[in-house]
C-alpha cells in the first residue's frame, strides 16, 4: 500500500492511528492482538476515515506473514472486464497485448496477506468469482488452465452493514459467512472523544516536521473544542485540520470552523454521485476546497487582502477574482448589535 492510495498513511506508522487511553482504542488493541495469532480471515468495519486498512496493515505486521507481502485491493475500483486478470493473473496470449505473463493480486500476496477494501461494493456477479477462490486458494490465471495454489492471509474492509446487504440480496451469504470468521469494528472518533487531543498533537508534529512550521501550543479551551465536536470524517478530518493548524500558523486558522460546524463539514468525507462524471466532482472539490483555503488565511490575516496574496503566493488581483468567482464577500461583514449586516472597511 501506496501513500497515494491512502492519504492517512503518509508519513507515519500504522500504529499512530491507534494512539489514545480510550477503552474504544484499547479494545481494538486487543483485538488486533488476538486476530494477529490466529490465520482465519478478518472482517474490519466501520465508517469512512476510521483507519480500516491502516488496521489491517498493524494486524498484517503483527502476524507471522510481517515479512511477506501485504497486497491491497480496491474493489469498487478494479474494473469488471478486468476482475479477473487483476486478482487471479493472465498468461501470454490470453488477450490481445498480453505479450507475457503477469501474476494476478492472490499470487502477489503468497505466503503474505491479500487486503480486500471495500468489500461491500463488489458487483455481485464478481462475488461468486472471488468465492470459488477463497474456498481453497486455488487460481487459474486468465488463458490459462492451470491451477495454482497460494497462501494468502484473508482480511476484508467494509464500511456498508453487509448484515444488510445479505438481507436484501445483494451480498451472497456464502462469501459473507466466509470473510466474516472475526470481525473489528473500528469505532467512530465521535467515541474517543479523551484521543482526540493526543491524536490532534501527533498530526500537528508530524506535519509541522514535514512543513518545517512551528504553530504555537494550541491552547485548553480549543483543544476542549476539538473534544466537542462531532467528527463526521474521522480520522482524516481531525488530519486535515491539524495539516490547516500548522499551514495558517495556529488557532486562528481554525478556531472559526470549530465554532461553525457546518464549517467543518468540508473536510468530512463527502457523498459522491455515482451519475456525475469523475471530471465535475473532481472539479467541484477542488473549488470548495479553494474556497475554504482562501477564506480562512483571509480570517488569519484580518480580512487583509494583500496579505492573504501574498500568504497564497497569488497576484492580488488573482485574489480579488478568485473571491468574486467564490462567491465570498469582497469585504468582510460585521452585524453589529440592532441594525443590519454592514460592511467592514477592512484593508487591502
Amino acid at each position: 500500500m501506496t501513500p497515494d492510495q491512502n492519504p492517512l498513511a503518509e508519513f507515519r506508522h500504522p500504529q499512530d492511528l491507534l494512539i489514545g487511553q480510550s477503552s474504544a482504542i484499547r479494545k481494538i488493541w486487543e483485538q488486533l492482538a488476538s486476530a494477529a495469532m490466529t490465520e482465519v480471515p478478518v472482517l474490519i468495519t466501520g465508517e469512512s476515515g476510521t483507519g480500516k486498512d491502516l488496521a489491517a496493515r498493524l494486524l498484517h505486521e503483527m502476524s507471522r506473514r510481517g515479512r511477506y507481502n501485504m497486497v491491497k485491493v480496491n474493489c469498487p475500483a478494479i474494473p469488471a472486464q478486468l476482475f479477473e486478470s487483476e486478482l487471479f493473473g493472465y498468461d501470454a496470449g490470453a488477450f490481445t497485448g498480453a505479450k507475457s505473463g503477469k501474476p494476478g493480486k492472490f499470487e502477489q500476496a503468497n505466503h503474505g496477506t491479500l487486503f480486500l477494501d471495500e468489500i461491500g461494493e463488489l458487483d455481485f456477479a464478481l462475488q461468486s468469482k472471488l468465492l470459488r477462490a477463497l474456498q481453497d486458494f486455488r487460481i487459474v490465471r486468465l488463458g490459462s488452465v492451470e491451477e495454482r495454489q497460494v497462501d494468502v492471509r484473508l482480511i476484508c474492509g467494509t464500511n456498508r452493514n453487509l448484515e444488510k446487504e445479505v438481507a436484501n440480496g445483494t451480498f451472497r451469504s456464502d462469501l459473507f459467512y466466509r470473510i466474516n470468521v472475526l470481525k473489528i469494528e473500528m469505532p467512530p472518533l465521535r467515541d474517543r472523544a479523551g484521543d482526540v487531543p493526543m491524536l490532534f498533537e501527533h498530526f500537528v508534529a508530524l506535519f509541522s516536521n514535514q512543513f518545517g512550521r512551528r504553530p504555537e501550543p494550541i491552547s485548553k479551551s480549543a483543544l476542549k473544542l476539538l473534544e466537542a465536536y462531532h467528527w463526521p470524517g474521522n480520522l482524516r478530518e481531525l488530519e486535515n485540520l491539524a495539516k490547516r493548524y500548522v499551514v495558517l500558523g495556529g488557532e486562528d486558522g481554525i478556531l472559526p470552523s470549530l465554532r461553525d460546524p457546518q464549517e467543518m463539514n468540508i473536510f468530512a468525507t463527502q457523498a459522491i454521485d455515482l451519475n456525475t462524471p469523475l471530471r465535475i466532482q473532481t472539479r467541484k472539490a477542488l473549488q470548495t476546497l479553494e474556497r475554504r483555503i482562501i477564506l480562512d488565511v483571509l480570517r488569519a490575516h484580518k480580512w487583509n487582502r494583500r496579505k492573504t496574496a501574498r500568504s497564497l503566493d497569488i497576484s492580488y488581483r488573482a485574489l480579488l477574482y478568485k473571491i468574486k468567482e467564490a462567491g465570498l464577500p469582497p469585504l468582510r461583514t460585521v452585524k453589529p448589535r440592532n441594525t443590519t449586516t454592514l460592511p467592514d472597511i477592512g484593508t487591502e
